[in-house]
């Protein structure tokens, strides 16, 4: 058997095909990227695979048995057709299962929804293509948040418009520990799946990073416009936006959702403490 990763030279991308390597051995993953010379550390076979190719597709996905999509990171009208090149090319090639990363999110209602909107337009066209299908819905990365911790401690406090909204927050090697579960074993088939870990408040998410870290972080609730501004500031009007409608769509309770990880994965999802925890050990 051969499964495929797309953008395998990114972080979610690499961290499932290590998962895989360690699950069914290198022999049997094939990385595909736009760049293949990004991801030779992985020291698996890497083909080219531009989702703007479909003729890159054909030839990336002969002799694929399963083929993992993940989700591009164009803007949303532009990745449907990418993400269909793909699924057209897994059609040619007959292969038999196709896996894709998908999103949690308000559908309608925030900056963010045309991005949700344009993930589960993908996950139609899969579900039409005749193809095996499983679908995973990916919740927030708790990574940002800690990434920016000296911001959080400078200010003194986390601050943004979630108030109350609760987050399942996740991580990228607790994803990883899912879809190669998803990818290998057949009984998912045909099956999407929340995946999403403890629900939290950012009230409760300052207190776990105070636990960890020593810091003395409080939790400040501003409005959605003021955030949203305040983000579009600092990162430009197209980031600031989605960052925005992010945090509206937590205030609204678009990621305090019912998880399926469990099911999809095997085992428990790691606790948000455990998350952060774990972050620390890697990269402090």
């Amino acid at each position: 058997m051969k499964i495929a990763v797309t953008s395998v030279s990114g972080q979610l991308g690499a961290a499932i095909a290590n998962q895989l390597i360690k699950t069914i051995g290198k022999e049997h993953v094939v990385g595909i990227a736009r760049t293949p010379e990004k991801a030779q550390h992985l020291g698996i076979e890497v083909r080219k695979g531009d989702y703007n190719s479909r003729e890159q597709f054909n030839d990336a996905l002969v002799g694929i048995d399963a083929v993992l999509l993940v989700s591009g990171m164009d803007a949303p009208d532009k990745r449907i057709e990418q993400h269909r090149n793909v699924i057209e090319a897994a059609k040619q090639n007959k292969v038999a299962k196709i896996v894709y990363t998908s999103i949690i999110g308000a559908e309608k209602g925030s900056a963010f929804s045309p991005i949700v909107q344009s993930n589960r337009q993908t996950e139609t066209d899969i579900k039409n293509s005749g193809l095996d299908f499983v679908i995973g819905r990916n919740s927030i990365y708790i990574k940002p948040d800690l990434e920016y911790i000296d911001t959080y401690v400078k200010e003194g406090e986390i601050r943004n418009s979630a108030g109350t909204g609760k987050c399942t927050y996740t991580s990228r090697q607790a994803l990883a520990i899912a879809y190669t579960q998803m990818l290998t074993e057949e009984k998912h088939n045909g099956n999407t799946y929340n995946l999403a870990g403890e629900a939290i408040t950012q009230a409760e998410l300052a207190n776990y990073i105070n636990t960890v870290y020593g810091t003395n972080l409080s939790y400040n609730a501003i409005s959605i416009d003021a955030y949203t501004k305040e983000r579009q500031d600092a990162l430009g009007e197209f980031l600031g936006t989605v960052i925005g409608g992010i945090y509206e769509s937590m205030h609204n309770g678009a990621y305090d959702i019912k998880s399926d990880y469990e099911k999809a994965a095997g085992v428990p999802h790691p606790s948000a403490l455990e998350l952060i925890k774990a972050y620390k050990a890697i990269f402090n």
